[in-house]
């Protein structure tokens, strides 16, 4: 009983469809590589204010 199983979606007929869900779109780029950006220089100044009060403890 080989090759009467389910057909895959292409062979059936049913082209491909991409959908943008919201979010998704080329304007919120800016936004997320802001965020991205923000998220970097946040976790940088984080490290380094542990690292100063590390250095003052064992000072």
């Amino acid at each position: 009983m080989l090759g009467f199983g389910k057909k895959k979606p292409n062979e059936a007929g049913e082209e491909h469809r991409y959908y943008l869900l919201p979010g998704m779109g080329r304007s919120n780029r800016r936004r997320h590589k802001l965020i991205f950006l923000w998220s970097i220089i946040g976790g940088i100044a984080g490290s380094v204010l542990i690292g100063v009060a590390i250095w003052l403890i064992n000072r």
